[in-house]
């Protein structure tokens, strides 16, 4: 196998540009701020089951919950094994995520649905950014932002099966929700 043949293993940070974060606190916020969106997740879905756990889409609601807490479990293991700081702004993402799922829930199954489908869409765009700004040396975390990335695709899914997009102003909510979670992205990345 000649040099020209064999594959250079990608780092993470190594195409980082002046001002860019260095890959240490690139990994950092990238654990914070996927800790932090897993726990608001898990919220919503606290939220939405307080409203429908009793619905027919409660089991649903349900099994998407038990995918986010198996994720929020994942991060809260990394914030502890990597000693990353989480976000300042766990307490706000408290009581915003449960108030966001519960006035979706009680705008009916389809808002809730629009809710998952808006926030899902952002989170696995997010997880897709952060897959590929991760190198060879970060595979661990890579392969876990992959899963739950798929896990999101999923859930998005299941919103849009649900007749998300049926919802009265499904843009308008849909987009309101999107630019709030990028919000919560950018801030929890940087608090």
């Amino acid at each position: 196998m000649t040099d020209d043949t064999r594959k250079k293993p990608k780092v993470t940070g190594e195409d980082r540009l002046p001002g860019d974060p260095d890959r240490k606190t690139l990994v950092e916020r990238m654990i914070r701020v996927d800790q932090a969106g897993e726990y608001g997740a898990a919220r919503i879905y606290e939220g939405q089951l307080a409203v429908l756990g009793n619905s027919p889409v409660g089991d649903t609601i349900r099994h998407m919950a038990e995918q986010e807490q198996k994720h929020l479990d994942g991060f809260n293991r990394l914030i502890v094994e990597r000693r990353v700081r989480p976000t300042a702004l766990t307490p706000v993402w408290h009581a915003a995520g449960f108030a966001l799922g519960a006035a979706s829930a009680v705008l009916g199954e389809r808002a809730a649905m629009a809710c998952t489908v808006a926030v899902e869409g952002v989170i696995e765009e997010h997880y897709g950014e952060q897959a590929a700004q991760l190198g060879d040396d970060e595979s661990e975390l890579r392969d876990m932002i992959e899963e739950y990335r798929a896990e999101e695709l999923e859930h998005k899914d299941i919103g849009l099966e649900y007749d998300a997009e049926q919802t009265p102003g499904y843009r308008l909510f849909s987009e309101a929700i999107k630019a709030g979670s990028r919000a919560a992205i950018w801030l929890s990345t940087r608090v």
